[in-house]
């Protein structure tokens, strides 16, 4: 006998965290998927860096190389220079999360994953993982463009993973950040603007130029904001340079701004599905 009643297919009885990690996996593949047929923002954001290597090598090197140490040349300065260029690659690839987590919530497609049997948070964590991916590919071709103009490091291959896993770590923390940037700007202009900063930081820090060069306000903000402890821990990893605290120090700012982003994405995220 009828009873009336509309039965909807449910998951099977398995932990939710099973769902939660599959669910992420296949926004993970939706995102690399839109990165691969819409490769014009990975391009831009590799140009960005490769271009400022130039730059900072070929047509300042001759000269900022005389200021980070007697007896420097270009090359000395090239081999300075190339860890704070990686370092503007990863947060500029960060600068993507905010824009196509921005442009899916404009188009429409969150409220679609709403109505969906999915779990909640895979949206967000596929975007941050399809940003560290990124972050990977660009570091690849970045470090070559380094090679290309004479970037020389003695790093053992355990240097090169530790200096690679700080970096990835550090495009997780960022991208958590960018996606909540992302979920709270009104419109894909503003999601692109509102990153920006970041892109700039590390080049007010120890990227460019020695924190002692600078005047003192800006030396003691270059010595203390969070880019110059992971940039001078890269620069001990790749360069031999000696790393002191910098490495726990960047170790903590980077699970800091991945903590802080998270925290700001998920409230955001819960802020827009209640409205």
């Amino acid at each position: 006998m009828s009873t009336g009643v509309t039965l909807t297919p449910t998951r099977p009885a398995e932990p939710t965290r099973s769902y939660a990690l599959r669910d992420s996996m296949t926004m993970l593949r939706r995102n690399l998927k839109h990165m691969l047929r819409y490769p014009s923002m990975t391009v831009t954001i590799v140009m960005m860096p490769i271009v400022m290597l130039v730059l900072f090598v070929y047509v300042f090197g001759g000269a900022l190389g005389t200021g980070i140490g007697a007896g420097a040349d270009r090359g000395d300065y090239t081999n300075y220079v190339v860890p704070g260029i990686i370092l503007m690659a990863v947060t500029s690839g960060a600068l993507t999360t905010a824009i196509s987590v921005c442009t899916d919530k404009t188009e429409g497609i969150v409220k679609r994953f709403r109505t969906m049997s999915i779990s909640r948070g895979s949206m967000l964590t596929g975007h941050v993982f399809g940003s560290v991916v990124q972050a990977a590919a660009i570091l690849v071709l970045i470090t070559g463009a380094s090679f290309a103009v004479g970037f020389r490091p003695d790093a053992t291959p355990i240097e090169w993973i530790a200096a690679l896993g700080l970096l990835l770590f550090l495009a997780f923390g960022l991208s958590w950040v960018t996606a909540a940037m992302g979920l709270g700007a009104k419109t894909i202009e503003a999601a692109s603007n509102a990153p920006m900063p970041l892109t700039f930081l590390p080049f007010l820090g120890s990227a460019v130029v020695t924190p002692e060069s600078m005047p003192t306000a800006l030396r003691w903000f270059a010595e203390y904001q969070p880019f110059t402890p992971i940039n001078e821990t890269l620069r001990g990893l790749l360069l031999g340079t000696p790393i002191g605290d910098d490495g726990w120090i960047a170790l903590a700012w980077c699970a800091g701004l991945a903590l802080v982003g998270y925290l700001w994405a998920r409230a955001v995220f819960n802020h827009e599905v209640r409205r």
